[in-house]
C-alpha cells in the first residue's frame, strides 16, 4: 500500500523508564482499515505502544506518524486534529461516575463544541443503539454491570465518528460470555465502520474475534506479526509458549461456548 493508507507508522521508537527499556527500536506500520491485535506478556510495552500513539507518552527516540504525520515532536495543540480523528477505549472503561450515561457520551462533542443540543441528542440516541443499551442514557454509571460500562465507553468513543480506534484490554474484569459478546460487538462496528483498530489484549478469544492481524511484542520489538496463521506458526520460542493453549478453530482450550452475556 502508498503512504497515503497509512495510518500508524513506528520508525525506530525506543523508550525508556528508568533503567527499564520497554521498546527497544520498534518498527511497526498499520495500514487504513486493518484491525490489529497486539499481543504479549505483562511489561512487554503493549500499553505504553497506545500511549505513544495519542501523544501522552513521547519516545526517547526514533519518530511515530499518524497519516503521515511525524508526532513526536509536536505541542498538545498541534496534537489536537491528530486526536480528534482517534479514539481510545481505556481498560478500566474512564467514565465519569458523577454524571449520566447521556453527559459521559456528551462530553466530546461539548468539549468541540458547536452541536446543538438537539443534534447532540440524536447522536447519543444513535450512539447507544449502536451498542444494545438503547434506553440507558438516564442511568448512572454505577448502575450498570461491568459489560454495559465497557460498552458504554465504547459508545463514549464512537462520538466522534474516529478513524483509528485503540483498545486498551477490552475484556478485562469481564466474565468469558460477557467478553465474547463485548468482542462480537467491536468486530460488527469496525465492519459497520470501516474503522482502523489496534487491540490490547491478554484475551486470546477477543484477539482471534476482533483481529485479522497478530503482532506480538518481545524485548521492546515485534518478533512475530502477520495473520492468526502466521503467528501461530512462528518458530519463536516465546511465542510458541504464549499461544500453547490456543486451538485456532475454538479459542483457548476449555473457553466456554454458549448464548452471550449481558
Amino acid at each position: 500500500m502508498s503512504d497515503s493508507d497509512c495510518v500508524v507508522r513506528f520508525e525506530g521508537v525506543r523508550k525508556s523508564f528508568g533503567s527499564t527499556t520497554v521498546l527497544d527500536g520498534l518498527d511497526l506500520r498499520i495500514e487504513r482499515g486493518e484491525n490489529v491485535a497486539i499481543l504479549g506478556v505483562s511489561g512487554t510495552g503493549k500499553s505504553v505502544l497506545l500511549k505513544l500513539i495519542i501523544g501522552l507518552l513521547r519516545p526517547d527516540e526514533g519518530e511515530i506518524f499518524l497519516w503521515g504525520q511525524p508526532t513526536s515532536s509536536l505541542s498538545d495543540s498541534e496534537m489536537a486534529p491528530l486526536r480528534r480523528r482517534l479514539g481510545m477505549v481505556f481498560q478500566s472503561g474512564a467514565l465519569f461516575d458523577s454524571v449520566s450515561v447521556f453527559e459521559n457520551l456528551a462530553f466530546p462533542l461539548r468539549e468541540i463544541g458547536g452541536v446543538s443540543e438537539e443534534r447532540l441528542r440524536a447522536i447519543v440516541a444513535e450512539r447507544l443503539e449502536w451498542v444494545g443499551l438503547t434506553g440507558t442514557a438516564d442511568q448512572m454509571p454505577s448502575e450498570l454491570s461491568g459489560g454495559m460500562r465497557k460498552r458504554v465507553a465504547l459508545a463514549r468513543t464512537l462520538m466522534v465518528d474516529p478513524e483509528l480506534i485503540l483498545y486498551d484490554e477490552p475484556t478485562t474484569g469481564l466474565d468469558p460470555l460477557t467478553g465474547r459478546r463485548v468482542s462480537t460487538l467491536i468486530q460488527e462496528l469496525d465492519r459497520k465502520l470501516e474503522s482502523t483498530s489496534i487491540v490490547v489484549t491478554h484475551d486470546m478469544a477477543c484477539a482471534r474475534t476482533v483481529a485479522g492481524r497478530w503482532c506480538y511484542l518481545s524485548q521492546g520489538r515485534v518478533i512475530a506479526d502477520g495473520s492468526v496463521r502466521e503467528v501461530l506458526a512462528s518458530r519463536a520460542e516465546e511465542v510458541r509458549e504464549f499461544l500453547a493453549d490456543f486451538d485456532p478453530a475454538r479459542g483457548p482450550v476449555g473457553m466456554i461456548q454458549g448464548q452471550e452475556g449481558p
